[in-house]
């Protein structure tokens, strides 16, 4: 393990923090502390601690899940003094290793909710964040509203002072602000979510309405939620990559992160309370990042499950095997080129065509080695997020579909999870019930097309897009994958 007895005593090539970990205090309380965070968020924070003459930004993580796995968690970082070491790869080959000392504490909720409350209470902590996935914020995907009547929103209404959802922590902690005269925080969702913080603020405000309205009144006078875009592509670290990034640094890090030499944020400048100087460390901070947030999610992200939906199909198990295939690097092009990028309003100086090539180059980092069934899961959520609106423009303006349509017919046919070889993966579906799996497997080609995933154009015009769908999964399974991608 490393701790800060470690910070004496680096290898030459790793960088320490820049500033006296020590002499940090925290700011900012995170929840989901997860591999994104540490290479986003915590990666910036760290950089700006550099510059402060009183680095008072540092981060108390927050888990909100119990069971061995997380107890496993918390007692690592506790071990580590919160301490990792991320290793920033190139697609050439050439790294960088740092250490980053902005994490000062792990707190499990479940374990101790007094101490969150506490700091979500204290003045010190000016901003809240949170990296909880696109399903993570209960929003109804019918009514567009928050689900009040989830069972664990249900019990933290009955019990407001013993919370278990971030709903219920974050709300608790501002009616001990309020109540003790102090104002509020900024609430700042990290998530891959277009208009983030909106959808942030809904939450939060959803959930302060059925607990008290007068409380929920104060929250939208002096809370903020900035809409955000965030970008950087951040693989799971299994042991035997945990066990290379420690034999090439040197170090003995338990929570060794890797993460490519690329990253972005964009943010609308609206901290209530201030913030660290992340501008100064490469953060952007604009006015609208609606355009920002268009180009990532129908570019990259749209592009990152049009690739590993029919690779896992093909028995591709990374991204960038997946992305050395010149079939499925061509029909990226194709969709970008033909679907995307003619829809699409880029935001001022940036080039659609540019970050085209850097869609495809960063996919193809080998040292990522990231996973065609991590960006794989949770299709049915990504599907709706990073396609609705390309079917959208693609219908409307009565285009051509049918590499929107190879992408659904992939994606059907991968959740039945089975390669061309073969071989069997399990699909990770938090969202899909029995039900929706036996849709998947109908003799009708065309029945898994009921699936929420394809709603966001259910109501334009799509009878050609669904038979575009059905003859390419017959296609792919009389043919092969290969035979059924588009022209």
């Amino acid at each position: 393990m490393i701790t800060r007895e470690t910070l004496r005593k680096l290898p030459a090539d790793v960088l320490p923090p820049p500033y006296d970990v020590a002499s940090v205090t925290p700011g900012i309380v995170h929840f989901g502390v997860g591999n994104f965070f540490r290479a986003h968020e915590a990666y910036y924070v760290n950089k700006a601690l550099g510059l402060e003459s009183r680095p008072e930004w540092g981060i108390i993580g927050v888990g909100l899940t119990s069971g061995e796995r997380s107890e496993r968690k918390a007692a690592a970082y506790k071990d580590q003094d919160c301490l990792f070491s991320l290793t920033e790869t190139a697609p050439s080959g050439r790294s960088e290793v740092s250490i980053n000392g902005a994490l000062l504490d792990y707190l499990l909720a479940p374990a101790d909710p007094k101490a969150v409350l506490v700091h979500l209470a204290d003045p010190a902590i000016r901003i809240v964040s949170m990296t909880i996935t696109e399903g993570g914020y209960n929003i109804d995907e019918n009514t567009e509203e928050f689900r009040v009547d989830a069972p664990a929103v249900q019990d933290d209404l009955a019990h407001p002072e013993k919370p278990s959802t971030i709903f219920g922590y974050v709300v608790e902690g501002l009616r001990r602000r309020r109540d003790a005269g102090l104002g509020g925080f900024t609430v700042l969702s990290c998530d891959n979510l277009r208009h983030n913080g909106n959808i942030a603020r809904k939450a939060f405000l959803g959930y302060a309405k059925a607990r008290d309205p007068e409380l929920a009144a104060w929250i939208e006078k002096n809370v903020t939620f900035p809409n955000g875009m965030v970008d950087r592509i951040t693989p799971t670290v299994s042991r035997e990559i945990a066990a290379r990034l420690n034999q090439q640094s040197g170090l003995d890090d338990d929570l060794p992160l890797v993460a490519e030499d690329f990253t972005q944020w964009v943010v609308e400048d609206n901290f209530v309370a201030g913030r660290p100087a992340l501008d100064k460390v490469g953060v952007q901070f604009v006015d609208d990042v609606s355009d920002y947030e268009h180009v990532k999610i129908r570019m990259l992200n749209a592009s990152h499950i049009m690739l590993s939906f029919p690779g896992l199909l093909l028995g591709y198990q990374q991204i960038d095997q997946a992305v050395s295939d010149p079939d499925l690097s061509g029909l990226l092009a194709k969709f970008l080129d033909t679907d995307v990028i003619p829809t699409l309003k880029a935001p001022p100086g940036v080039s659609l065509e540019d970050y085209k090539k850097s869609v495809i180059s960063r996919f193809s980092n080998p040292a990522m080695a990231d996973q065609t069934l991590r960006i794989a899961s949770d299709g049915s959520s990504k599907v709706q997020v990073f396609w609705t609106e390309t079917a959208r423009k693609l219908l409307e303006g009565k285009r051509d579909v049918k590499y929107l349509a190879f992408g659904i017919a992939a994606y059907l046919e991968m959740l039945r999870g089975k390669a061309e070889d073969g071989t069997t993966f399990e699909p990770i579906e938090p969202t899909l019930k029995p039900e929706d799996y036996a849709l998947v497997n109908d003799a009708d080609l065309g029945a898994g097309l009921k699936l929420a995933a394809f709603d966001g154009w259910r109501h334009l015009e799509h009878a050609g897009l669904d038979e575009a769908v059905v003859a390419t999964r017959r296609t792919i399974r009389d043919k092969g994958v290969k035979a059924a991608i588009p022209s």
